[in-house]
């Protein structure tokens, strides 16, 4: 959840990273839809759909935040890279 009751974990990841918008088709679809819901979405790290993930190392540190549009192919390359 977005906003002043979030989860301090949240809070940290969304602060912590940026929004680097949908990919693929899906994307096309989703960009209105959450522009209608955040007229300032690209300018904050708000999660602006279910499913964002977030890849975290050894240390804690976040490597990466991918948005649900991202394939799993690729999450799953920037995790092998982080082993």
């Amino acid at each position: 959840m977005n906003g002043e009751n979030a989860v301090p974990l949240y809070k940290y990841l969304t602060a912590n990273t940026t929004f680097d918008g949908f990919s693929g088709p899906m994307g096309l679809i989703l960009k209105p839809i959450v522009k209608k819901m955040d007229r300032d979405y690209k300018n904050n790290g708000n999660i602006k759909w279910n499913f964002t993930k977030f890849l975290i190392d050894r240390n804690g540190e976040i490597v990466a935040r991918f948005e649900p549009t991202e394939s799993l192919e690729k999450v799953k390359e920037k995790i092998e890279e982080v082993l």
